[in-house]
């Protein structure tokens, strides 16, 4: 599907044209459609996320007339309308339409239609027209070929990044929705670097007698019970050589989780594909950065491996090292996210000399019973550098909390026998990112269990069921907020 800006929508030629209507306007420009009717017989208000559809046949051809209310100054909300928008146009698709214009004319009178806005707008569109069906042998094209935007004073450069970042996002979610006989750690490192040509994107796949060699025995612990071998997946963006800035983006790259010897049950285990989650948004985010040129550094780390069960799985109860010097008892060989991500955090600073680290994971089943499905728990050391990476979510229409850290908390994850314990109990989702944060030694450090963000259930608004690129755009958000 072909996205564009144009100056005017011939209606014509369109098979649907979406038109914003705020609550208080009377008339619609070259329209036969009566609002004061629609309102009087409560069809359709005008008020926020509120829809109204007419279907004419003229000449021969079926068209669909939208009306999408944008509310009032007062009620106007721009997730509300995004969501409904994409649910309009998600149901053009199922009529087989080809061409549909969009009219937001009126948005000025309800909102500053800044390039913030028009970026979570213009991405949202891009981001609403993908669905995962690649294995279904009966699936059809879609015959969706042109959405048309008409041109209101909107910034072409914003336009342009929008769709690079919806792109990003759709790239992001296909990753995580390939099911995990396809989606080895060979065949991710693999997409990595195909993603990566004809970019500035440097990317290194370090083999597993390569990561031996590194000492990242933490990782290796949890890879060394599947017969795929781990892939150490490192992609570099060099924006500013003369900075020593260096952000470093650390994602969970567990493309198979069975729990280990600590295994899941057959329910709990279903959509552990999903769990690279936090890979998925690195490596999407990484080839933004470098096609938009940012004036940073950043340096992409995935630590992809299976948590399987053989002869050689670790165990409950081992004692284990890690590429950062410190042992490791381990209470459940289904707490090995953690595991991977201390050595990938480790990695980052001592080899790539990172100067700030962000990790995101699907970490916890615990960041779900703290904030469900709608916003990502954090766990930081620096609140500085939290608020950028806030700001950064809230510029892409995602959602983070900060958690409380307690001397108490930090407690919990020291062990008697070892170091640390890689299960520390309540609360789960502070004392998992604590653990991380063990090894993120003083540096800016910020963790995001995007555990309960990462994937739908259900189709919903711009999102499709399955993975929803959790962490990507604002990934993207933070690098350029960095590069200025």
């Amino acid at each position: 599907m072909q996205l564009k800006l144009v100056d005017k929508l011939k209606a014509e030629a369109l098979d649907a044209l979406i038109i914003g209507v705020t609550e208080n306007q009377e008339v619609i420009e070259n329209s036969e459609l009566n609002l004061s009717l629609l309102k009087e017989k409560q069809l359709f208000e005008g008020k926020t996320g509120e829809s109204f559809t007419a279907t004419v046949l003229k000449e021969g051809s079926i068209h669909h007339l939208i009306l999408l209310g944008l509310g009032s100054e007062e009620s106007f909300n721009l997730t509300k309308v995004i969501k409904t928008l994409a649910t309009l146009i998600k149901d053009q698709k199922k009529k087989k339409v080809a061409t549909i214009g969009i009219d937001f004319s009126m948005l000025s009178k309800v909102t500053e239609a800044g390039n913030k806005l028009q970026r979570q707008l213009f991405s949202g569109i891009a981001m609403c027209d993908y669905e995962f069906n690649d294995y279904k042998t009966d699936a059809k094209p879609s015959t969706l070929e042109t959405i048309e935007i008409l041109n209101n004073s909107y910034n072409t450069q914003a336009f342009e990044e929008a769709v690079l970042l919806g792109e990003t996002n759709v790239f992001s979610r296909m990753l995580t929705n390939m099911p995990a006989n396809i989606m080895t750690p060979e065949k991710l490192a693999d997409l990595a670097v195909s993603y990566a040509e004809g970019s500035q994107l440097e990317i290194e796949i370090k083999e597993q007698n390569e990561i031996e060699a590194l000492g990242m025995k933490s990782y290796l612990a949890v890879a060394k019970g599947s017969s795929n071998p781990p892939k150490l997946i490192v992609m570099r963006h060099k924006g500013d050589p003369d900075s020593d800035k260096v952000f470093g983006f650390v994602g969970k790259g567990l493309t198979y989780d069975s729990g280990g010897l600590s295994i899941k049950p057959t329910a709990s285990m279903v959509n552990m594909k999903d769990d690279m989650g936090g890979a998925s948004a690195v490596i999407a985010a990484m080839g933004a950065i470098s096609k938009l040129g940012l004036k940073v550094n950043v340096v992409g780390v995935v630590a992809a491996c299976e948590n399987m069960i053989s002869g050689i799985s670790y165990k409950p109860g081992d004692i284990i090292e890690s590429m950062g010097g410190k042992t490791i008892y381990i209470g459940n060989t289904d707490a090995e996210g953690r595991l991977t991500l201390i050595d990938a955090v480790t990695y980052v600073q001592k080899i790539e000399g990172a100067t700030h680290v962000v990790d995101i994971a699907t970490l916890t089943g615990a960041a779900i019973h703290c904030l469900g499905s709608e916003a990502a728990p954090v766990v930081t050391n620096n609140e500085d550098f939290y608020f950028a990476v806030e700001k950064a979510f809230e510029k892409a229409n995602e959602k983070i909390w900060m958690m409380p850290v307690f001397d108490e908390y930090k407690e919990l994850v020291k062990h008697d026998q070892a170091d640390l314990t890689n299960t520390a109990g309540s609360p789960g989702t502070i004392t998992a990112g604590l653990f991380i944060g063990e090894f993120a030694k003083d540096i800016p450090w910020v963790h995001i269990d995007i555990a309960g963000t990462a994937f739908k259930e259900k189709a919903e608004g711009i999102y499709s069921k399955g993975g929803t690129g959790s962490g990507a755009i604002p990934l993207v958000y933070l690098a350029k907020k960095m590069s200025k």
